[in-house]
């Protein structure tokens, strides 16, 4: 027994003196004032002690420690600075300028509010009022106070917590972002002002070491992102996990997936991450989605299961696949981490799709890499060159082709090497980095942002191909466009439920529903019309005494459909105004209003619309600017220039109902031609497709065959119904949910 002691002690005091032999760390002065500490393997070498805090606080000064082969604990407490659970806090919010927040104070806790109000002459856009969420981000959306009418893209802001270099908003300008002291910043550092008025990239945010995204901002930004790449497609044999997945014999998305299995993951975010991983896959299949795999598990070795081979062979069971993944035994395999041969994988299976593809037949590929780990790699180097062999390979030297890769990277755990995993990141258009505590929640985030019936009823979706190829290309751009056919005339309308399509009143006008029908898809189908309803103000003859001999306030109609449209990537509703639907659509948080999204959707005073002609192959989009504020008045003024209109008040023909289009202010517009009439004027935010408007009459006819795409002289102008003025019309028919149609929900005023 003395031996034994005196062995101990003997023990002890090597590992004092720095020799290099194995020892035990212990307890003593690891607690933590107000949480408590887990280890991941005891007190032996390479365990880590994690630390815990009651929701709304962090661990401070550090995360998480690491036994050390000398028994010393990796970061070593300090003697003055007691490991605590501090508030956690959220990013300063005062980066807002030309404006006030209320109420003024230095630090922002869980649970406080902020409420913004800009200055005199500057309007507002995102949120008026946030609240600091326990995951040390702000609810809402970034306020910003801008004069947009001044500049060709809209005030990007400035994100809480960050500061902005760039204050020129003009085509091909820049602006930089960096994060104040003791954050990082998560996104692109730098966006790029575009000819077309939208910015590159999206706005970046500035994370604490303790910010995390939750399953909902998950659901929200990645879903977006592989909803925007999915191709759907019919099941042609027996189901298989609820449908067959189909290769596409002119498309393929190829889609290659890791998770780390290594000790510092932790094994609950390894079991939840494998659960989301089988979600993932399972309602994609049952989404008819044609995609092919490549999943692995690793540490130092790639473990294979699921090889992408075997999709192009036909050899595929997605049966086997599942089965396999959620039996693979990771007991034994988890010593250290080799990032690099992960990728170095998915580069060979690549090359091998190349191959066999061939050049022409890889450019029809879209691959989509999704990478699960905390990024403590200790093998293998980091992984950037052969990234930078991915590109080279996916891109081929064409700056068009960047869509065709992404790169999804999902760090997790309690202590992230940001830094290192930003830098795998790789896509366009949205948010590629994730930072998640330990997984939980993301399973019912994969099953959520692929639900078939709420994709299915999603408004505002599109798929980006080239309009101008083909007609089947145009209907993707364009699910939503309807060519209404009445008696002797031709207009245009747009899907606005798979019931009812939205028109002009005028094209309407003294007719019977047998008289009309309406082309949903390429015209090979024509949908009989059930009933349709003019806006009950409408009344061309309401002015004649005052001057206007055809009075167009009040030009909309709603046309019931006999049968409802089966909803598919190439038939799919736009989003209307004062809807939940475009609340979602706009990622406008919480209880969101109509004016919100007035206020986000028609800011400036020169705002860029678009609005479609009939050209082949099917139709092309026309670009024009509503003026707004003080623009409006003179756009207006013109109407008094027509012979047929003796009123002295262009408001009397003009009402606050239209919008106004043409001229020469700026930018030279497109101008409407006979049979766009009753087609949608409207906006893409986001990659979603919201209409504004609904084009009525103008003071020209400039248009001679073929007239698609003719633009505004000096003195034209073009008028549009402002949707936003309609809402209690189109609420009281596509809100009214005791039809037996499918009706839409409608926002409070």
């Amino acid at each position: 027994l003395n031996m034994r002691i005196s062995g101990d002690w003997f023990v002890a005091l090597l590992c004092l003196l720095g020799v290099e032999v194995l020892c035990d760390c212990t307890v003593q002065n690891m607690q933590i004032n107000g949480g408590t500490y887990k280890l991941t393997k005891n007190l032996t070498k390479g365990s880590m002690l994690v630390y815990s805090c009651p929701e709304g606080h962090y661990p401070y000064p550090t995360l998480t420690r690491v036994c050390q082969p000398n028994g010393f604990w990796r970061p070593a407490p300090k003697r003055f600075l007691e490991q605590t659970c501090k508030p956690i806090e959220c990013p300063d919010p005062y980066a807002l300028e030309n404006g006030n927040i209320f109420p003024p104070q230095e630090r922002f806790y869980v649970g406080n509010q902020t409420t913004y109000k800009c200055f005199t002459g500057f309007m507002m856009r995102g949120s008026s009022s946030r609240i600091c969420l326990p995951n040390g981000k702000w609810s809402g959306l970034t306020p910003i106070c801008s004069r947009d009418f001044e500049s060709v893209c809209s005030d990007p802001g400035i994100p809480p917590g960050a500061s902005r270099i760039g204050n020129w908003f003009g085509n091909n300008s820049r602006v930089k972002y960096t994060c104040n002291e003791n954050m990082f910043l998560v996104g692109s550092s730098e966006r790029v002002c575009q000819e077309n008025g939208w910015w590159t990239a999206q706005e970046p945010a500035c994370y604490f070491k303790y910010t995390y995204d939750t399953p909902l901002d998950v659901a929200q930004a990645f879903g977006k992102q592989i909803v925007n790449t999915i191709s759907v497609t019919e099941s042609l044999d027996e189901p298989q996990d609820g449908r067959k997945i189909i290769i596409s014999r002119n498309w393929a998305l190829n889609i290659y997936i890791a998770v780390d299995i290594s000790e510092s993951m932790g094994n609950e975010s390894i079991v939840n991450a494998r659960h989301a991983v089988k979600t993932l896959i399972k309602k994609m299949a049952r989404f008819g989605v044609s995609s092919n795999y490549e999943i692995v598990l690793f540490s130092s070795q790639v473990y294979e299961v699921a090889n992408i081979q075997d999709f192009y062979d036909g050899r595929e069971d997605l049966r086997k696949i599942i089965h396999d993944w959620e039996t693979f035994e990771t007991s034994g395999k988890t010593f250290n981490t080799n990032l690099n041969l992960v990728f170095q994988t998915f580069e060979e299976r690549m090359s091998f799709l190349k191959q066999q593809a061939g050049i022409e037949g890889f450019k029809k590929h879209r691959h989509v890499l999704i990478l699960f780990s905390d990024g403590a790699f200790n093998v293998g180097g980091l992984p950037l060159p052969a990234i930078a062999r991915i590109k080279d390979m996916v891109y081929m030297s064409d700056e068009f082709r960047e869509e065709y890769l992404d790169i999804f990277v999902f760090g997790v755990g309690d202590d992230i090497f940001d830094d290192d995993l930003q830098r795998l990141t790789v896509g366009t258009g949205g948010q590629h980095y994730f930072r998640m505590k330990n997984l939980s929640g993301l399973e019912e985030a994969f099953d959520r942002f692929i639900d078939e019936n709420e994709v299915g009823e999603l408004c505002g979706l599109y798929q980006e191909s080239d309009a101008t190829q083909d007609k089947a290309s145009s209907l993707r751009r364009y699910p939503w466009v309807a060519f209404t056919l009445p008696k002797g005339m031709r207009c245009l309308g747009s899907l606005v439920s798979p019931d009812f399509v939205l028109t002009g009143a005028a094209c309407l006008f003294s007719l019977e529903p047998k008289d009309v029908v309406v082309e949903i898809d390429d015209g090979s189908h024509k949908k009989k019309v059930r009933k349709f309803t003019i806006h009950p103000n409408f009344n061309p003859r309401a002015k004649e005494r005052e001057g206007v001999p055809q009075f167009y306030d009040y030009d909309v109609a709603l046309i019931r459909l006999e049968e409802s449209v089966q909803i598919s990537a190439s038939t799919r509703p736009i989003c209307i105004p004062c809807t939940q639907g475009t609340s979602d659509a706009l990622k406008l948080v919480g209880k969101s209003t109509c004016k919100q999204q007035e206020e986000l959707l028609l800011n400036k005073h020169l705002e860029r619309l678009s609005f479609l002609t009939k050209h082949p192959p099917l139709v092309a989009e026309k670009i024009a600017f509503a003026k707004l504020g003080e623009c409006r008045d003179s756009c207006i003024q013109k109407v008094l220039n027509m012979s047929q209109i003796t009123a002295k008040d262009p408001k009397v023909a003009v009402t606050d109902n239209f919008l106004c289009t043409g001229g020469w202010n700026k930018h030279r517009d497109h101008i409407t031609c006979a049979g766009d009439g009753g087609g949608a004027v409207f906006k893409t935010y986001q990659h979603r497709t919201i209409q504004i408007g609904v084009v009525s009459w103008g003071t020209h006819n400039l248009c001679h065959y073929p007239h698609s795409l003719v633009e505004s002289s000096a003195e034209s102008r073009d008028f549009h119904i402002n949707l936003f003025k309609m809402v209690p019309f189109l609420k009281s028919i596509l809100g009214d949910d005791t039809q037996e149609y499918l009706s839409l929900q409608f926002l409070e005023e």
